[in-house]
C-alpha cells in the first residue's frame, strides 16, 4: 500500500494519505530547541534536553497525541475539523464533505495541507535557523462560492514540569506549581513562579503560546476547560461551542489555546501565525512583535531550506535507481545529519531520557556527514576525542554538559552512579580510527594530527597521541588468545562475553585501526611506531586466523571459560554477520576467505528484507551473557535484521567488487524500497529504523525504532564509499564503483577539498566493478585515482568501466 511519494525537486516526502500505519515524523530545530512532528501534527518540543527541558506533552506508544493542533470551525454550520487530519479525524475521501490531506515533510520544516467543505488550510511548522522558538504559520482560504465565517483555534498542551518523568508521575507536586496568564495576545505559563524570581523572570521557567497577525477572540490556559469533561483532543468543548471560556490554570494542567475569527469571501484567504517557546514575558513580546510582519516567515523558511539544501548539494548522484537517488541525495543524507545532531536523544520511541551521547554511537554517526560537511564533523570529532580517557578508552556515555579534563570515568563509582554505565566497552575508542581517517582523507587536513586536545579526566595530547592511546587501551587488555578482552560489551550490547572474553569483531576492528595508524605513522615518518605496529598487527592476524576462522566463516568470539561462540557446530547462533563483513572491511581476510564468508552470509543470513545479525536465534541454547534471548526470535539482536550492520555488508561486498550483491543488500534494507508496501514496514519509508522483524515473526518486514539509529551513517558510507566507490585518502581520491551490472551510466556531483567534481561513469559492458579508462579534464590518467595536485576549481571526470 502506498501512502506518499518522494518529491526530489523540492527534497520533500509528500504523504498523500494521513492514515499512515504509524506516525511518520520529521525533526525541526536542534537540541537547543527541538521539535518532533508527525504527519498529523502529533509530537512534542523541548529545550536542550528531552528529559529535563520538555515544553509540551506527548503520550508515547499510543495514537500520536497530543501535538501542535489547529482547529477550524464553520461558525454558521457549527461543524469543526482540524488542519491536520487528527485529532478530529473527519472521514477521508473525495467530495465536498470528505477530508483531504497532504503532509510535506521537508528539510527541517513540515507543511500540512487540507481541504474540507470548500475550506483549504495549510500550516507550516518550523524552528527558525539558530533560534529557540517555533513557528506555526496558518493559511485559511475559502475555495467555495459563498462567504464563510470561520473560527480558528491554536492549541498546545504544556508540561507542568520540565522533567518528563516528574511531569507524568509526580502528580502530588507537579499539579500545584504552575500558573497561566493571558497577556495581550498570548498565554504565558509560569512554573515555580514564587522561587527567587527577578524582574526579568529568568530564575523561574516561563513558556508562551502566542498569536500574531490576527486578534484573539477568546483563550484558555487550563486544559480541562478547553477539552471539557470526559472529552478528548478530537472533540474539545471550546471548539464545539465556538469559543474558549477564558479560564486560566491554577493547580491543574496547563495549556495554551487561542481563538480567532474571520469572514472569508469566495477566493479570499487569511494568514496568521502561532508561536511557541520557553521565553519570559519580555522575550515573548519581542518575538510576537517581530512576526507582526508575516513576510519574515518566507525569509526564515528560505534561509532554512538554503542551509540544508546547501549541505546536501555537496554530494548528489543521478543513477538509474530513483529510490537510490532519493535516499542518497536527500533522505539518508538528512537522516545522517539528524542522527549526528540529536544522537539518541529524542524520537517517538526514545522518550528523551538518555541525557548524553553514547561514545560509539556518536563517533560512528560522524562518518555519515563527513563528505557533506567536514567542518561540522571536525567539531564533533574534537568533542569526542575530549571524551576519551587518558588510558585510551572512551567514556561509554558522554554527558551533555561534558567538561573535558575534569570528568569522572568508569573507574570512579561517581561516574557509574551518575550514568548507569559500570565499565568500559571494548569497541568505543576503536571507532575513532575510521572516523578520524575519513575526515583527514576528505579534507587533506594532516595538520589535524598535531592539534592538542584534552583527555576526559586529565592531561592532554595531540590527536596522534589520542589514537596511539586508543591502540594501547586494547593492547593492554588482551586476553587468553591474544585478542582484545570483551570488557563490558562490544558493539552488540546484548552479547556479554565476560570481562576476559574475546570478541572477533573487536579484534578485526583493532586490526583495521592498526592499518589506519600505520598509514598515519608512515606519513609522519614515525619509524619506531611503524615497526611496533608491523609486529603486533602480524601477531593479531595470525591469532585471528588460527583461532577464529572456521571453514567458511569467522566465529563470533570466546567466553571467559574458553567456550566458542558462533561455531558452525552450534545448534543456535552458529552464523554471525559482523565478523564476516569486518573481515573484509579490515583487510584481514584473504580473497578466498572473504568469498567464502560472504557467501555464507548470503546463504544463511539473507532475507528479502535484509541480512539477519545472526542465525538461528536463541531459544533453547543461550549461554549466560546471551542477553538477546530476552527478545522474541528474529527480533532485534536475537536474529533480527538489525539495520546498522546492513551498511557494513554493503561496503564489504562492494570492496570485493560484487556490485550486484552490494546493491541487492541496499535494496532489501532500504526504506524507499518499501514505499509501495508501507503497511508491512509500518514506520517511515524515508528513514531507517533500528531493526526489522524477520522470518520467525508473523509480522516479517515490520520495522521499529525510527530515525535515531547508526544505520543512517553505515548505509551512507556503504553506498558512497562502496557502491559509488568514492574512496579518498590523504593525497587524493580513488573512484572505484561497485554497481549493479545493469547500470549503464550514472553521474555524481561532489565538492572535494573546495573543488567541484563532475563525475560521469559509463558502463556499456555491463560490469559490476573495475575500469578500463579514466580521464580528468580530458587527460587520460594511468589509474582511477585523482591526485589533489591535479585538480582544478571545476573538474570533469570520466570513468569507463
Amino acid at each position: 500500500m502506498n501512502y506518499g511519494y518522494f518529491d526530489e525537486k523540492n527534497k520533500e516526502y509528500v504523504i498523500t494519505r494521513p492514515d499512515t500505519p504509524a506516525p511518520w515524523a520529521n525533526y525541526l530545530g536542534s537540541p537547543e530547541y527541538g521539535a518532533i512532528i508527525s504527519n498529523n501534527a502529533g509530537g512534542y518540543s523541548f529545550v536542550k534536553s528531552g528529559a529535563n527541558g520538555r515544553i509540551s506533552r506527548y503520550i508515547f506508544n499510543q495514537e500520536d497525541k497530543p501535538g501542535r493542533y489547529v482547529y477550524l470551525r464553520d461558525d454558521d454550520e457549527t461543524d469543526y475539523w482540524s488542519a491536520s487530519w487528527q485529532p478530529v479525524g473527519k472521514p477521508l475521501g473525495e467530495g465536498y464533505d470528505k477530508y483531504q490531506s497532504a503532509c510535506h515533510h521537508g528539510t527541517a520544516y513540515t507543511k500540512i495541507k487540507a481541504q474540507y467543505k470548500d475550506i483549504a488550510s495549510e500550516v507550516l511548522y518550523y524552528v527558525p535557523l539558530n533560534k529557540t522558538h517555533e513557528v506555526w504559520k496558518v493559511t485559511v482560504k475559502n475555495t467555495g462560492d459563498r462567504p464563510r465565517n470561520i473560527s480558528t483555534f491554536g492549541f498546545i498542551e504544556f508540561t507542568n514540569e520540565s522533567n518528563y518523568e516528574n511531569d507524568q508521575v509526580n502528580l502530588q507536586y507537579t499539579l500545584f506549581i504552575t500558573k497561566t496568564y493571558f497577556k495581550g495576545n498570548k498565554i504565558l505559563q509560569t512554573i515555580n513562579e514564587n522561587d527567587q524570581k527577578n524582574e526579568e523572570g529568568t530564575n523561574f521557567r516561563e513558556r508562551f503560546f502566542g498569536l500574531a497577525g490576527a486578534a484573539v477572540e477568546s483563550y484558555n490556559g487550563n486544559k480541562s476547560s478547553f477539552i471539557g469533561s470526559y472529552r478528548s483532543y478530537g472533540n474539545p468543548i471550546a471548539v464545539e461551542m465556538g469559543a474558549c471560556d477564558n479560564t486560566l490554570n491554577y493547580n491543574s494542567n496547563a495549556c495554551g489555546a487561542l481563538h480567532t475569527k474571520m469572514t472569508l469571501q469566495p477566493g479570499e484567504s487569511r494568514e496568521f501565525v502561532f508561536l511557541l517557546g520557553q521565553k519570559n514575558d519580555k522575550q515573548s513580546r519581542e518575538i510576537l512583535d517581530y512576526y507582526s510582519d508575516l513576510s519574515v516567515i518566507d525569509t526564515e523558511l528560505n534561509e532554512l531550506i538554503n542551509y540544508w539544501h546547501g549541505k546536501l548539494s555537496n554530494f548528489q548522484v543521478k543513477t538509474p535507481s530513483e529510490s537510490f537517488n532519493a535516499m542518497l541525495n536527500t533522505w539518508n543524507a538528512y537522516q545522517c545529519f539528524i542522527t549526528f545532531i540529536w544522537s539518541r536523544a529524542a524520537s517517538f520511541i526514545y522518550a528523551g531520557l538518555r541525557n548524553g551521547y553514547g561514545y560509539r554511537d556518536t563517533v560512528q554517526d560522524i562518518q555519515g556527514i563527513i563528505h557533506l560537511d567536514p567542518g561540522m564533523a571536525k567539531d564533533k570529532i574534537v568533542f569526542m576525542l575530549s571524551a576519551q580517557v587518558d588510558n585510551g578508552g572512551g567514556l561509554p556515555l558522554v554527558k551533555f554538559n561534558h567538561n573535558a579534563g575534569h570528568e569522572d570515568t568508569p573507574d570512579d563509582f561517581s561516574y557509574v552512579q551518575a550514568t548507569g554505565h559500570p565499565a568500559y566497552r571494548a569497541d568505543d575508542a576503536l571507532w575513532l580510527f575510521p572516523t578520524v581517517y575519513k575526515y583527514m582523507a576528505e579534507t587533506g587536513d594532516k595538520a589535524f594530527l598535531d592539534e592538542v586536545i584534552p583527555y576526559a579526566n586529565k592531561d592532554e595530547g595531540t590527536v596522534y597521541d589520542h589514537l596511539k592511546r586508543a591502540i594501547n587501551f586494547s593492547m593492554e587488555r588482551l586476553s587468553v588468545h591474544g585478542m582484545p578482552a570483551g570488557l563490558h560489551a562490544d558493539w552488540n550490547d546484548c552479547l556479554r562475553l565476560g570481562k576476559k572474553g574475546e570478541s572477533t569483531f573487536v579484534a578485526l576492528q583493532l586490526y583495521y585501526a592498526m592499518s589506519v595508524i600505520r598509514d598515519i605513522a608512515t606519513d609522519k615518518k614515525d619509524e619506531e611506531y611503524i615497526a611496533y605496529i608491523d609486529r603486533v598487527q602480524k601477531e593479531l592476524k595470525d591469532t585471528i586466523n588460527n583461532y577464529c576462522w572456521e571453514d567458511d566463516r569467522f566465529i563470533r568470539g570466546f567466553k571467559e571459560d574458553g567456550q566458542v561462540i558462533g561455531s558452525k557446530k552450534d545448534p543456535e547462533a552458529s552464523m554471525w554477520l559482523n565478523p564476516q563483513s569486518w573481515s573484509v572491511i579490515s583487510g584481514l581476510a584473504t580473497r578466498e576467505q572473504a568469498e567464502k564468508a560472504l557467501e555464507s552470509v548470503h546463504r544463511e543470513l539473507n532475507t528479502k528484507y535484509g541480512v539477519r545479525v545472526m542465525a538461528p536465534p536463541y531459544v533453547d541454547h543461550a549461554f549466560e551473557g546471551a542477553l538477546a534471548i530476552l527478545f522474541n526470535p528474529t527480533t532485534k539482536e536475537n536474529g533480527g535484521i538489525f539495520s546498522q550492520p546492513q551498511g557494513w555488508i554493503i561496503l564489504a561486498e562492494a570492496l570485493m567488487g560484487h556490485g550486484n550483491r552490494a546493491f541487492e543488500y541496499f535494496t532489501e534494507s532500504s526504506p524507499a524500497s518499501m514505499n509501495d508496501h508501507a503497511e508491512i514496514r509500518v514506520i517511515e519509508p524515508y528513514a531507517h529504523g533500528q531493526f526489522v522483524e524477520s522470518v520467525a515473526s508473523p509480522f516479517e518486514g515490520r520495522a521499529h525504532v525510527h530515525w535515531l539509529t547508526g544505520t543512517a551513517s553505515t548505509v551512507m558510507v556503504g553506498c558512497v564509499e562502496g557502491i559509488l566507490g568514492m574512496r579518498p585518502d590523504l593525497n587524493g581520491l580513488t573512484i572505484a564503483p561497485s554497481i549493479p551490472s545493469d547500470w549503464r551510466e550514472f553521474s555524481m556531483e561532489k565538492t572535494f577539498r573546495g573543488k567541484k567534481l563532475s563525475i560521469k561513469v559509463k558502463n556499456e559492458s555491463g560490469a559490476e566493478s573495475g575500469y578500463k579508462e579514466f580521464y580528468v579534464n580530458g587527460v587520460k590518467m594511468e589509474k582511477n585515482y585523482l591526485p589533489e595536485d591535479s585538480m582544478k576549481e571545476v573538474n570533469d571526470i570520466l570513468l569507463i568501466m
